[in-house]
């Protein structure tokens, strides 16, 4: 089911090895998970008080947690604790690890893998492949070691509203942007399109526009390696595709106040006839009982396909985890059966990377079920440590072109910046 979903990642990973963990610690007495949100950035990092198992999530993954971890919690005689870490995870995830105040467990991508092996931040997990996408496995390998226990991809799709568009399905971004036009609705024909960019920009959202438009992060080597001395960012390929997202951005199809915070919103509220997100956005749409399609998102006219990013979300154990006899054990069971995921995934959608529940899910949400389709046609996200280096610059650089500055010189500018980091 997951090979053809999967080849990208495969491309892009290193072989499998397990390591060995220990389970010799002693259980105290049972008591309750805990859920603490740390949402202000005045708000000091989480103590991890007398919990015996820490876990660092954002706030979807924790809200999708709470309930699974309790009651494996419960089951094991342990007190367990998910705190929500609302803004830069990664980065607050190894300093804290490197000042050993840190959590147990850190759930993130896969593109995370590399630089947090570079700092020494995780260990390698011991966990069972049986009914679980090798490939997903793989994508959070890196040099030889499993460093992560995958539980879900992610890609884009294109969401359209059925009262505001008689069009699900557009075959470009022109005819998207004609269709939401043709409506009619007030309003919409000023906001065709919701697609979260910010006055920071948001690359991961912006992906598929700039493949489209010709734009790449990194070239690749004959072994399908990535070669980070090609960076796309700059290259001629990108400043073409900045330039049709600054076009976007001069008509007010794409707009800097439209951002995470308020895109999925503002379509379930009839405001955008079109919305480009991922299955994510799909409980809050049910809930407001929207009317609406799901397809592929569409590229320009005349131009290359759109290629969404492709995902992998797992959990990590720090280097520096006060005890990881624990978190070895979360996550073996994670991945032994469907309890935990399939509790999380009906909390949080996302596509499961269980044969399992991957199957059940065909049949009772098949809507959710066409991300798969999607992701065959994404791309991975490189687990190199160079990325660490890339979403921040060529963000910044689509929400200033965005915002009408020049397109040439927000590329290059951001494409020296990734070099200067990567390469030196």
């Amino acid at each position: 089911m997951f090979k053809k979903t999967f080849a990208a990642v495969a491309a892009v990973a290193m072989t499998l090895t397990l390591a060995a963990c220990s389970d010799d610690a002693e259980k105290p007495a049972p008591t309750d998970v805990t859920t603490t949100d740390t949402t202000s950035t005045e708000t000091p990092l989480p103590e991890r008080g007398d919990a015996d198992l820490v876990i660092w999530a954002d706030a979807n993954r924790t809200a999708a947690l709470e309930a699974p971890l309790k009651a494996w919690a419960d089951a094991n005689g342990i007190k367990a604790v998910v705190y929500t870490i609302a803004t830069d995870l990664q980065a607050n995830f190894v300093t804290a690890n490197q000042a050993q105040n840190g959590p147990d467990i850190v759930i993130g991508a896969q593109d995370w893998t590399g630089k947090l092996v570079q700092n020494s931040a995780i260990v390698p997990v011991q966990i069972s492949a049986t009914g679980v996408a090798q490939s997903a496995i793989e994508a959070v390998s890196y040099g030889g070691q499993t460093y992560g226990a995958p539980y879900a991809i992610e890609t884009l799709g294109l969401f359209a509203n059925n009262t505001l568009t008689n069009v699900p399905a557009p075959a470009t971004i022109e005819d998207m942007i004609a269709a939401a036009q043709a409506g009619g609705s007030a309003g919409v024909a000023e906001n065709p399109l919701c697609l979260q960019v910010g006055t920071t920009g948001d690359a991961y959202h912006m992906q598929p526009f700039f493949t489209s438009g010709g734009g790449y992060i990194f070239g690749t080597n004959a072994d399908g390696s990535y070669n980070t001395k090609d960076v796309g960012v700059g290259s001629e390929g990108g400043i073409a595709a900045a330039k049709k997202i600054a076009e976007l951005g001069a008509s007010g199809v794409l707009k800097t106040s439209i951002d995470g915070s308020n895109s999925t919103s503002l379509f379930n509220e009839g405001k955008c006839a079109y919305l480009v997100s991922g299955p994510w956005a799909l409980a809050a749409m049910r809930d407001a009982n929207v009317d609406f399609a799901l397809s592929q998102i569409p590229g320009f006219a005349g131009m290359g396909p759109a290629v969404p990013p492709l995902g992998v979300q797992a959990f990590f154990v720090a280097s520096n985890a006060k005890n990881p006899a624990y978190a070895q054990q979360f996550l073996t069971d994670l991945l032994k059966d469907t309890t935990i995921t399939k509790a999380m995934n009906s909390v949080d959608a996302r596509i499961p990377v269980q044969d399992a529940l991957a199957t059940e899910l065909q049949s009772s949400d098949p809507v959710l079920m066409q991300f798969l389709d999607f992701a065959e046609h994404a791309a991975a996200m490189p687990n190199i440590p160079a990325m660490d280096a890339v979403w921040g610059p060529l963000g910044n650089a689509e929400a200033s072109v965005v915002g009408g500055n020049d397109p040439t010189t927000a590329m290059t500018a951001a494409g020296n910046e990734i070099s200067s980091a990567v390469n030196g």
